[in-house]
């Protein structure tokens, strides 16, 4: 049986709360930069576990995808950072304003599992070289859900509004 992602609720505060701790000096810059060094497809290192427990809510373990989506989330803002979390400036916007090409978004939206976890990872690099930052929990729900009308919904949404801001 398949983990539930956090409820919408609970991951605007969570995602909050771990761009904040990967932002602050109390996390050391070596332990920073193995985090932005992370892949999904491959173990993380021991930086992330402690990261992990200490940072990220109860469940997040439950199965290897939602383990590998959080993987990501944690590399995406650790890449951003500082800054990375910026709850006013959607995730389309965001990548309409900084230039980022139809076509890569439409691979983005359209991918799933490790080639998602891939495209967002080099969505967040993007962004990161332009110094722009956006609302991280658009890009992990976009990773989180799992249920096909929402995940359409949550697709639709970051399509909105890039094409409202590209125009």
């Amino acid at each position: 049986m398949q983990a539930q992602p956090l409820p919408d609720h609970g991951l605007p505060s969570t995602i909050g709360r771990i761009a904040q701790v990967i932002d602050s000096d109390r996390l050391p810059t070596g332990e920073r930069a193995a985090l932005r060094r992370m892949v999904p497809t491959q173990a993380p290192p021991l930086t992330f576990y402690r990261f992990a427990l200490r940072h990220l809510d109860a469940g997040w373990d439950a199965d290897a995808e939602l383990r590998k989506d959080w993987i990501t989330i944690v590399a995406g803002l650790a890449l951003m950072s500082p800054n990375a979390h910026r709850p006013d400036r959607r995730l389309g916007t965001a990548l309409a304003e900084a230039g980022y090409s139809e076509a890569r978004l439409e691979r983005l939206l359209a991918a799933d599992g490790d080639t998602r976890r891939t495209l967002l990872l080099r969505a967040a690099r993007f962004l990161a070289a332009k110094g722009s930052a956006c609302n991280w929990v658009d890009a992990a729900q976009l990773l989180l859900t799992r249920a096909p009308d929402k995940r359409e919904q949550i697709q639709r949404r970051i399509a909105k509004d890039y094409y409202q801001s590209a125009s």
